[in-house]
């Protein structure tokens, strides 16, 4: 019985996310980029200094044990507007719990943006991410060309987990 309330569980969550589309989703990138450029400098200087983001406003977060994540956003080049992107997240190990966050993906490079819209994009179990927490300041620094940051927004979880992201990219 067990088995199976974690596949519904984990079907559950996979589907998952923010939802929004179109001028919500704009919205929300707009309210949350603004937000961070406030209150946190080092991020805020990776809006111009970056070849391109993609943020994800809304990505929410949930587990019992298997867990999963899901959100979109809007990816830029050079400060322009290219597209759109889903993420989805897939977890496994002692976790317990929901949380919403804001996840932004700075490409240090032309080529490594390449490689994020050439679609199937994919971050292993092992990628680190820069969370951001008001009132520290933690140094962002590119691994293959990516750096990833994560700011809490909500929700309380537990536990320690091992799974990967994928990326789907839509150009405008």
């Amino acid at each position: 019985m067990l088995p199976v309330f974690l596949f519904l569980l984990f079907v559950g969550l996979a589907g998952c996310g923010s939802g929004k589309t179109g001028d919500d989703l704009m919205n929300d990138v707009r309210e949350e980029r603004e937000m961070i450029r406030e209150k946190y400098p080092n991020a805020a200087r990776m809006f111009d200094e970056a070849q391109g983001y993609a943020i994800f406003p809304n990505v929410g977060k949930g587990a019992y044990i298997v867990g999963g994540a899901s959100g979109n956003g809007a990816v830029y080049e050079n400060g322009r507007h290219i597209g759109y992107a889903d993420l989805k997240q897939v977890d496994v190990g002692f976790q317990l719990g929901g949380k919403a966050f804001v996840e932004i993906l700075f490409f240090e490079s032309a080529s490594a943006l390449q490689r994020f819209k050439d679609g199937n994009f994919e971050l292993s179990a092992n990628a680190s991410a820069v969370l951001l927490d008001e009132g520290v300041s933690g140094d962002i620094e590119f691994q293959d060309g990516i750096a990833i940051v994560t700011v809490p927004k909500a929700g309380a979880m537990a536990g320690i987990s091992v799974g990967g992201q994928k990326f789907d990219f839509r150009p405008l």
